[in-house]
């Protein structure tokens, strides 16, 4: 049959009409399978967050799994899959460490402003000390998870009672002790990091932002302290263990890592921490970033996973069991907001004294990618070779 000429032409537009409509619906041709890695300890705030994202939208996500890895190992690995055309990793959950040498080995996929389109307004939702940390991803990635963080000292109180309150005493103390203090592998430590970065504040360093040519009295005493110290675990979780069962009196700290480990009995919830005089937090966060070379099919879940992490219901989840205290990057989310069972715990076991440590002492960011890699390269070659595990 021949269609008339006034049919065809509505037939034509209504044509060019759908046509535009189906070009702005993102393409989720069938739900697709999420690999999620940490390599930051992040998933024990986010975790029930992704969870809720996939049982929320089962059209888009067929499958979530979660996957644990050590910061240092993770950017080699990536790098061979990407030579080889491999994309076993939709998203990585890290903190500055691993977040530093994928931007210094090009291994992440840009966000900001690339794909700003697909995170409208992103930036204004964030606090004035997470927007600070943000910045440290350079458009590779959006923070999920913040803390002021350290440096701190925790110590058993029935063994330390000469605290020390400064550098020069906690190097006296270490040496009337020695192999009684105790402190992880800057490169996959939080506190290790925090102690690292905050020395330079607190020794009167010549140029904190650059540990190469910057530090000298920092890698000074570090090389001092590095002889009352019996070893350098690999992580932060064996410094905790040895601590609570007795093996060691003292640990450099951070906010979560005291509040996290005596709420789930690692550390005896009696032990104590002290900030160091003068002291200036560097703050810490976590960051999801996604490789390069993730299918495009799973783009724009990974795009919509990404915002849904950063609503307030899921950002008040970070509170969690205080592990990275106090947790929310985003304005206005309070610990009434938080599950019931998180503000139980930081009752319980949070400490009052950081409010007032958090607002009298400054805040500054850890140090640039180049920068950070340069300082772990360093303390690995001339302060942990010999002695970390």
């Amino acid at each position: 049959m021949k269609l008339s000429s006034k049919l065809a032409g509505r037939l034509s537009v209504l044509g060019v009409l759908l046509t535009a409509m189906w070009s702005t619906v993102p393409a989720y041709a069938a739900p697709v399978s999420i690999n999620i890695v940490d390599v930051a300890g992040n998933l024990a705030l986010t975790q029930k967050g992704f969870e809720a994202f996939r049982d929320k939208y089962p059209d888009l996500v067929s499958n979530m799994t979660f996957t644990n890895a050590p910061a240092p190992q993770l950017p080699g690995k990536l790098k061979a899959m990407q030579a080889a055309g491999r994309s076993d990793i939709d998203l990585v959950l890290t903190g500055t460490d691993a977040l530093a040498a994928g931007i210094q080995q090009n291994l992440w996929m840009p966000l900001l402003p690339d794909q700003a389109a697909k995170f409208p307004g992103v930036l204004d939702k964030f606090a004035a000390g997470p927007l600070k940390m943000q910045e440290l991803a350079h458009g590779f990635g959006l923070e999920v998870t913040y803390s002021p963080a350290g440096p701190l000292l925790e110590y058993n109180p029935a063994k330390v009672t000469d605290v020390p309150k400064t550098p020069a005493q906690l190097l006296s103390w270490c040496q009337a002790h020695p192999g009684k203090l105790i402190y992880a592998r800057p490169a996959n430590s939080g506190p290790g990091r925090a102690f690292l970065m905050g020395l330079p504040y607190l020794l009167g360093d010549k140029d904190p932002h650059d540990p190469i040519h910057g530090w000298d009295k920092t890698w000074a005493f570090l090389k001092q302290l590095n002889d009352c110290i019996p070893y350098y675990p690999g992580g932060t979780s064996a410094v905790m263990k040895e601590l609570g069962e007795g093996s060691r009196d003292m640990t450099v700290s951070m906010t979560g890592w005291d509040i996290n480990p005596r709420a789930l009995g690692i550390v005896p919830a009696s032990f104590k921490i002290q900030a160091f005089d003068n002291m200036t937090w560097v703050s810490d966060a976590h960051y999801m970033v996604i490789p390069k070379g993730v299918p495009k099919e799973k783009l724009d879940v990974l795009f919509k996973l990404m915002n849904f992490m950063l609503e307030p219901t899921q950002q008040a989840m970070t509170y969690d069991d205080g592990y990275f205290y106090p947790g929310p990057v985003i304005k206005g989310v309070s610990i009434d907001q938080a599950p019931a069972h998180s503000q139980e715990v930081l009752k319980t076991y949070g400490r009052p004294e950081y409010t007032k440590l958090i607002a009298d002492h400054p805040q500054v960011v850890p140090l640039d990618a180049s920068a950070m890699v340069a300082a772990f390269q360093k303390w690995d070659a001339e302060v942990g070779s010999q002695k970390s595990k």
